[in-house]
């Protein structure tokens, strides 16, 4: 696998080998719940975060959209949470990646299942499904296809309560029955929650109802506020606040012998409304060429081409796209490690002909096909240290 390159290397025109690719194995999402349970000795886990003490009781908060920079960009709104960064005394946070690309389906099934992308097989938003040709949502879970033919592995919460650990998910109760949840975050007890302060209590009761507990939690709400309204906006900086404040409220309620992880899945980035960033695939003719779908999302592309026109598409994007995108064939990206060490054969066909990964602020939105997706303000996916860059964070008790 290629090693990672410095965050702000930007030949002209982009390398392949410039991206820089995913700490799989010491340094991603992917490598966080294996470690947790292998230190409550769980068999099938592996410790790949050796810096991680064992605890008895571990807690995951994953906050959708926290990314590392942006957390650093605004210590005055979470004053707690900048308390647990390296700068401060004591302090252990760390940075990890999130893996390719950086978008929630993808993310979360890294984290609940410990496999990179290529393994798990929830490569992007939008990916092709290679038995019907059509393009599946992974995170709505549209068109439906069944869960665990799509993926087979099992999670760490599942191996974890095998072996006797307390295993349980804090989260909204709409996420209870979902496809993701099913394949991803399942194993142990799932207790739906409405308001993030009960979610905080009640992730405390879980943590102290075994002498091996692993508990995960979720909030959703800043990543909706950096879409709708950018992560520059007021109400994207109230929603850190509010996270502050929740963090707090779980730490200050750990049972002995237990320590919480803060997370998230993607960091995000503000995108201008103009042409120059957004780049219209719907409007643009030699974009569409021998393209048959459009995958991904606008900082994350999957380009499935047409029968033959594979090598034409590549070149054309290269062209079109190529100083302010890392643009590769499928083979390349793979051999890259863009999507982990392998690339199961089930999830080969998944990933686009074409991948294009945006290094500047610009998108690849299509209007008429995504209208709701083109018009965000925040947009993740792709490798730069904004999107990819998110934080773990560490409370002991």
């Amino acid at each position: 696998m290629a090693q990672p390159t410095a965050w702000d290397q930007h030949p002209e025109p982009l390398a392949i080998t410039s991206a820089p690719v995913p700490r799989y194995g010491d340094g991603s999402l992917a490598d966080l719940l294996p470690t947790l349970a292998a230190g409550m000795g769980v068999p099938g886990t592996v410790a790949s975060l050796p810096e991680l003490a064992p605890a008895d009781r571990n807690c995951v908060f994953l906050v959708d959209g926290l990314g590392w920079e942006q957390l650093r960009q605004h210590p005055d709104e979470a004053p707690f949470l900048t308390s647990l960064l390296p700068t401060s005394r004591g302090a252990t946070g760390r940075p990890l990646t999130t893996g390719y690309p950086a978008t929630t389906a993808t993310s979360l099934a890294s984290v609940g299942t410990g496999l990179p992308p290529g393994a798990h097989g929830l490569p992007g938003y939008t990916v092709r499904d290679p038995a019907t040709g059509e393009l599946m949502n992974q995170l709505r879970w549209r068109p439906w296809t069944e869960p665990h033919a799509w993926q087979p592995y099992p999670t760490v919460f599942e191996l974890a309560d095998r072996a006797g650990v307390h295993a349980a998910q804090v989260s909204s109760p709409t996420f209870e029955n979902t496809p993701l949840t099913r394949v991803a975050l399942s194993g142990g007890t799932f207790h739906g929650r409405l308001t993030g302060e009960d979610r905080m209590d009640l992730a405390a009761e879980q943590l102290a109802a075994g002498e091996r507990s692993l508990v995960y939690t979720y909030y959703a709400e800043l990543d909706g506020a950096g879409h709708r309204y950018g992560v520059a906006s007021d109400t994207w900086r109230g929603q850190l606040m509010y996270v502050d404040r929740l963090v707090q409220r779980l730490a200050e309620q750990l049972p002995p012998r237990s320590a919480l992880y803060v997370t998230a899945d993607h960091g995000m980035i503000d995108v201008p409304f103009d042409e120059q960033h957004r780049i219209d695939f719907d409007e643009d003719w030699e974009l569409q060429a021998g393209v048959a779908l459009l995958g991904g999302e606008g900082r994350a592309r999957h380009v499935y081409a047409r029968p033959g026109a594979a090598g034409d598409v590549l070149a054309v994007w290269r062209e079109v796209l190529g100083e302010q995108f890392w643009v590769a064939s499928r083979d390349e990206a793979i051999e890259a490690g863009w999507f982990g060490p392998r690339v199961d054969d089930r999830v080969y066909a998944r990933l686009g002909d074409v991948l294009a990964a945006a290094h500047d602020d610009v998108l690849v939105i299509a209007s008429q096909r995504e209208p709701k997706e083109s018009a965000m303000v925040g947009n993740h996916g792709s490798m730069t240290p904004a999107e990819q860059l998110v934080p773990l964070l560490e409370v002991r008790s």
